[in-house]
């Protein structure tokens, strides 16, 4: 009776071990690559499947989003400037059967492939272009790995350059190039504001001189900002009809009658000189007949 016993414990022992073989559960984010007898015979899953215990064997993969952090590599870019870069790498497979049969250990794989390709992609690049272009350095190495994964059922979506780090000699000299620039373009800026303040000015001042009164009005207004302000300056208004007369008066015609003015006074006071000489003259001769 006790070994009938042991028996039945046995059988039901094996059919529970069986059971749990054969009855599998995949989860929402997997599937199930089903192989029978080492012959793929298709993808399995979600939810509970059955298989054949020692003659099917199931491998189960993974479809969420993979985040890699690619480690640091150290390039040697286009110009020869060494430079550390590091980036992340985010896929997914989308094809479980090429994952599994396509290649062994897809992620090592892919992870390898990477950091292959970031080092060949940064390395065509000028330091310029990596500083200043990441987004099309970012777009490209995410084309070149999604097609070289794309056998292995892996989507690549997005690759992206997460930090650049240059020694630190290389990090004064783009400083100082920096610092170059701005000024240029400082300079620039102020040269293009001063021309165009010189035809604005050319502009009023042609405007101003065609309106009668149109300075007058102008200069009360700088009076009225002049004395706005705390300042010892001292302000003459002057009418701008002043300026009209000077313009219309001969300067050389008044030296000349300035010339002739001094000359024929100079001749005045000669005469005068000669006639109270002759009247001297004169006395002194009658005092001399009257002794």
């Amino acid at each position: 009776m006790l070994p009938q016993y042991f028996g039945l414990l046995g059988g039901a022992l094996l059919v529970i071990i069986l059971l749990s073989m054969a009855i599998q559960i995949i989860n929402e984010y997997e599937r199930g690559v089903t192989f029978r007898l080492g012959r793929l015979i298709g993808t399995k899953g979600p939810g509970l499947i059955v298989i054949i215990p020692i003659i099917d064997r199931l491998v189960r993969v993974t479809l969420r989003t993979v985040v890699y952090d690619v480690p640091v590599q150290e390039v040697i870019t286009r110009d020869n400037v060494t430079c550390k870069v590091n980036a992340v790498l985010y896929y997914r497979v989308v094809a479980p059967e090429k994952a599994v049969v396509n290649v062994q250990r897809y992620h090592e794989a892919t992870i390898q492939l990477a950091q292959t390709t970031l080092r060949s992609v940064v390395g065509e690049a000028d330091l310029d272009e990596l500083l200043s272009e990441r987004e099309k350095l970012n777009q490209k190495l995410q084309k070149i790995i999604d097609e070289a994964t794309d056998p292995w059922g892996i989507k690549v979506t997005t690759v992206e350059i997460k930090d650049v780090m240059i020694p630190e000699a290389m990090q004064r000299t783009i400083a100082r190039q920096a610092e170059a620039e701005r000024r240029k373009r400082a300079v620039i800026i102020q040269a293009d504001g001063e021309r165009q303040a010189a035809v604005q000015l050319a502009r009023a001042a042609d405007i101003l001189s065609k309106q009668e009164g149109g300075l007058t009005l102008r200069t009360l207004r700088t009076a009225s900002e002049i004395s706005a302000e705390k300042s010892s300056s001292i302000f003459f208004p002057l009418p701008m009809e002043f300026g009209g007369l000077l313009s219309r008066i001969d300067l050389d015609e008044l030296i000349n009658k300035s010339s002739a003015r001094e000359s024929s006074e100079q001749d005045h006071n000669l005469e005068n000189e000669s006639l109270n000489e002759e009247h001297h003259d004169e006395k002194k001769q009658e005092e001399n007949d009257n002794e």
